[in-house]
């Protein structure tokens, strides 16, 4: 599948409404505002107190504002929509901008569930649109450095993440079931099959609350998921560990044939293998900023960019593979998962276009391998 480019330079910026006037959204007003050949048109939020005060913050006071994203960019003549609203709302902004014929930047996670996510790669196909999801953890110019570390080792056996922070957030997150594995540790699957360049098989995971926790739901977290390659991930964390805390990107042990790659989340990481080679950096880009840097080269080049759609949606069902492994005590299969989430897209598809799109689809992960895995980061 290819996606519709859009014409833009440093003289003829790209022209964006931001959906979404909470804090991450106040985050990429920021990031957009700042970016050459970016220019920020409006910003849309059902709270038009909030969005008034979000482009206040910016600078911007006179920018337009509006309650519904879509017809905003519409108003503003905006070529592309950044997608900053809450989880529950992704699958539906994000729907009516591809079919308005606008490109999305998304906040991750792509959709609440696995089954709206394959809707939103569908509604793509149908459309031709580009719909890329930031994992903002891709964008980190360490963990390239360490994806090329990786390729060195040969060979790898086991791949840890280790996270333990005390974080007070107050709000909703303290409030669901499961804190960590829903909010948090997606960030962490994501990059495990991005070090590593190949998908999950199969999940198993114990989650808990430890009794001190200041979480209403599991804030606690242990699981191993055995990758394609054979490779075994651990993921081992928690949000109510006080003392010490681990980056929020986590600390990582990569151990291969050749030797082992560490980084402690923060630093470069080191390798240690005997004639180790020189690793040159691979990445010049950075956080939210570098996703929509790659988003902006993507609709000028056609280049398929890292978190695109279809290479995106197994992050997320790592994740719900994990929570039905904590719900059962049962090892989870990650095709099972797809099988589900598949049947149910289909049953509650209500576009007859991206349901005919969903009904074709030769299996799931074919469908979701018809953009090239091995996506590069320039």
């Amino acid at each position: 599948m290819r996606f519709r480019s859009v014409v833009s330079s440093p003289a003829q910026p790209l022209r964006v409404v931001v959906a979404g006037a909470g804090n991450m959204g106040r985050a990429w007003l920021a990031a957009v505002t700042a970016a050459p050949g970016v220019e920020l048109t409006g910003v849309a939020d059902l709270d038009l107190t909030a969005a008034k005060a979000a482009v206040a913050a910016v600078g911007r006071p006179g920018l337009a504002i509006g309650s519904d994203a879509v017809e905003l960019a519409g108003q503003t003549d905006a070529q592309a929509l950044i997608n900053v609203t809450v989880p529950e709302a992704h699958h539906s902004v994000t729907t009516a901008a591809l079919f308005a014929g606008l490109p999305v930047l998304g906040e991750k996670p792509v959709a609440e569930s696995v089954s709206r996510a394959l809707s939103l790669v569908a509604a793509t196909e149908v459309t031709g649109e580009l719909f890329m999801v930031s994992q903002s953890r891709r964008w980190n110019p360490q963990l390239s450095r360490l994806r090329a570390m990786t390729r060195q080792l040969g060979p790898i056996g086991t791949v840890t993440t280790d996270f333990f922070r005390a974080p007070h957030f107050g709000g909703f997150r303290e409030q669901m079931a499961q804190p960590l594995l829903v909010d948090m540790a997606i960030h962490a699957f994501d990059s495990v099959r991005f070090l590593l360049d190949c998908e999950p098989v199969s999940a198993y995971c114990q989650s808990y609350n430890p009794q001190w926790s200041w979480y209403a739901g599991h804030a606690s977290a242990t699981a191993v998921f055995e990758m394609e390659s054979g490779t075994r991930y651990v993921y081992n964390g928690s949000w109510c560990s006080p003392g010490a805390e681990t980056s929020w990107n986590g600390s990582w042990r990569i151990s291969g044939q050749n030797g082992t790659a560490l980084w402690n989340g923060d630093d470069d990481p080191i390798l240690h293998m005997e004639a180790a080679p020189t690793i040159a950096d691979t990445s010049p880009y950075s956080g939210i900023e570098g996703a929509l840097q790659m988003f902006v080269q993507a609709l000028r080049t056609g280049q398929r960019p890292s978190g695109e759609v279809h290479e995106n949606v197994m992050s997320l069902a790592m994740v719900e593979a994990a929570v039905q492994s904590a719900r059962t005590g049962r090892p989870a299969r990650l095709d099972d998962v797809l099988t589900r989430a598949y049947v149910q897209a289909i049953r509650t598809e209500d576009r007859p276009d991206v349901c005919r799109v969903l009904q074709n689809w030769p299996s799931v992960r074919a469908a979701l391998a018809t953009s090239s895995r091995h996506v590069k980061i320039r």
